[in-house]
């Protein structure tokens, strides 16, 4: 009799668990997801008197979590690039040899990575059940239930990342470019949001449920802030007819976008494929580019500045050659300046001032994510298109290498603040919110979101290179963004946590009539020596290798400079940082 377990289907599922057991990326989840879970655990219901344990507080964690903590994100990095895995390391021709039918290898591969996805955020729900047994003194804890976090949690978040995982599975593997799914990833939130207040929120409570695919309008109006502690602890969350249509509705979509990839995929790699014509010409543009230019001159400060030259080049084309930028640019644009093209705005100081903050809130999101997902990229794409080796030999040194990334992702990232000014300045001229105040765009601009960019690149690049791996970088960096976000909207906000200013200033502090302006100039000076402290310890760890001893021939070696920059930007940082506290206090 033929064992059920040994089909083609099952040996591919199998293989994708077994390969995701080696990455390190699903470990990091499962602890920033463990580490969340005991966060939320207690926090507010101390505070408002909610049973930890009960129905509606187990239903609000899984709604929050599902989409306060980069889950979307974090389904793309495990549902974006398992075909694109196999045609990259070019075993595709070895696995279509045998008996394996396109269906049972699509589907091998999507529920193979969407168990393992699901086994990760299943440590949110099971931790919190496990601190059922942990109660502090000031906290209220119902008789201990086990039900409830796996009803609600298949309910209200499996079925949601299902559609997801459909989704980015199937760009990832019709597209063959994980960056593309990246940046589908990156625009989940503003979309989200978007569709949320210009089309949901006007309807009816009964539409807004059945149209959310999230079902976060599916709890008590006002997140349980307008009811009894009493009542919200006996509340027994139910699934109503609309919920259930909901979620079937999903599994459709899901079962949808399945489909359409069996119909459109093809065992041979594309014609057009642009991931890898990409990778062939612009590997060739980089070594051609570094021999041409590098070995001109290969001594001297003009010599190196020429080198650096060269590579800002180089990494600035690869970034412009990336399709995700297509869809990123455009996006990040448009959503960032929709409030000042379709809303009422009131100016406190003046039109530009009003203009310019207001563009301000959404596009530092984007900035964010742009420079966490690029840095990643722009440090890792010499190993995987295989050119690093050629890199290393060319006689270009260390700080050439790191800051032409550095420098090509920050002149990217200005380059979206620049288009976004553009486009708010002309948006305000066609409302004719006159006079333009380009100074009131600078001071913004300038002096929140350019700093901010500058600190968030060079964290960045500092995490990749410790970290030495592109998907442990990006749980990092969205994962830190995400508790101390959290920590500000419970009103831990101290400055020297806040690289980013958020909810630290106003116009008018920037402008000179506020009480924060020194504050604030000294607090840019310190994230500024924080970033050249993360460049220059980036510099001292990179994997390349620097020159041995402190100095050579009687002048700083590449790891002396590291180290006295490191030295003197540090100090600059605990300075500036004691000033702002002696301020503050």
């Amino acid at each position: 009799m033929r064992n059920p377990l040994r089909t083609p289907f099952v040996a591919v599922f199998q293989n994708e668990v077994l390969i995701n057991s080696k990455r390190v990326a699903p470990y990091a989840l499962m602890v920033l997801f463990t580490a969340n879970a005991v966060l939320w655990w207690s926090r507010p219901a101390v505070q408002f008197g909610w049973a930890t344990n009960s129905d509606w507080y187990i239903v609000r964690n899984l709604l929050g979590f599902s989409f306060l903590l980069g889950l979307p994100i974090f389904n793309a990095v495990i549902m974006g690039d398992p075909v694109i895995r196999d045609f990259r390391a070019g075993v595709d021709p070895l696995i279509f040899s045998k008996p394996v039918t396109r269906v049972q290898y699509l589907l091998g591969k999507f529920f193979g990575n969407f168990f393992v996805l699901v086994c990760c955020q299943a440590v949110f729900p099971l931790t919190q059940l496990v601190l059922q047994a942990f109660p502090t003194s000031r906290m209220i804890v119902l008789p201990f239930r086990v039900f409830p976090y796996f009803k609600h949690f298949f309910f209200f978040l499996v079925i949601t990342h299902l559609v997801l995982a459909a989704f980015y599975f199937t760009v990832g593997t019709l597209t063959r470019n994980s960056k593309i799914v990246y940046a589908l990833a990156a625009g989940f939130y503003p979309l989200y949001i978007t569709y949320g207040l210009l089309l949901i929120k006007p309807l009816p409570f009964r539409w807004q449920v059945l149209l959310d695919p999230m079902l976060l309008g599916a709890s008590l109006r006002g997140n349980g802030f307008l009811h009894t502690a009493e009542f919200l602890n006996q509340y027994v969350v139910p699934y109503t007819a609309d919920m259930i249509a909901n979620r079937v509705v999903m599994i459709l979509v899901a079962a949808g976008c399945l489909t359409i990839l069996y119909v459109r995929f093809t065992i041979a790699e594309r014609s057009g494929n642009v991931g890898t014509l990409a990778t062939l010409n612009l590997s060739t543009a980089v070594e051609g580019i570094y021999y041409a230019d590098v070995r001109r001159i290969n001594e001297g400060i003009r010599a190196n500045v020429n080198k650096l030259i060269a590579a800002v080049g180089v990494e600035f084309r690869l970034l412009r050659a990336e399709r995700s930028l297509v869809v990123v640019m455009p996006l990040a644009i448009g959503l960032s300046i929709v409030e000042v093209a379709f809303y009422n705005i009131a100016p406190d100081v003046s039109y530009s001032a009003a203009y310019a903050v207001n563009t301000t809130k959404l596009l530092l999101l984007f900035v964010l994510g742009i420079t966490v997902f690029y840095t990643g990229e722009a440090l890792h794409r010499d190993r995987e298109v295989g050119i690093e080796p050629v890199l290393w030999a060319t006689p270009a040194p260390n700080n050439t290498l790191l800051l032409s990334k550095f420098l090509a992702t920050l002149l990217l990232t200005c380059g979206l603040i620049f288009a976004v000014g553009i486009a708010a300045i002309a948006i305000q001229v066609l409302r004719n919110h006159t006079p333009i105040d380009l100074l009131a765009y600078f001071r913004v601009y300038g002096l929140i979101l350019l700093p901010s960019t500058i600190f968030v690149t060079a964290v960045a690049v500092l995490a990749n290179i410790v970290l030495r791996n592109k998907h442990v970088a990006y749980v990092f960096s969205i994962g830190t963004a995400a508790g101390l976000f959290y920590l500000y909207s419970n009103g831990y906000n101290q400055w020297l946590y806040n690289p980013v200013l958020h909810g630290l200033w106003t116009y008018s502090d920037l402008a000179g009539a506020g009480n924060n302006q020194t504050t604030i100039l000294i607090h840019r000076i310190y994230c500024i020596a924080v970033a050249g402290a993360s460049l220059s310890l980036a510099h001292l760890f990179f994997q390349r290798g620097l020159s041995k001893g402190f100095r050579i021939d009687g002048h700083f070696s590449g790891a002396g400079w590291s180290i006295v920059l490191a030295v003197v930007s540090l100090t600059t940082a605990i300075g500036t940082g004691w000033i702002i506290s002696s301020i503050n206090s």
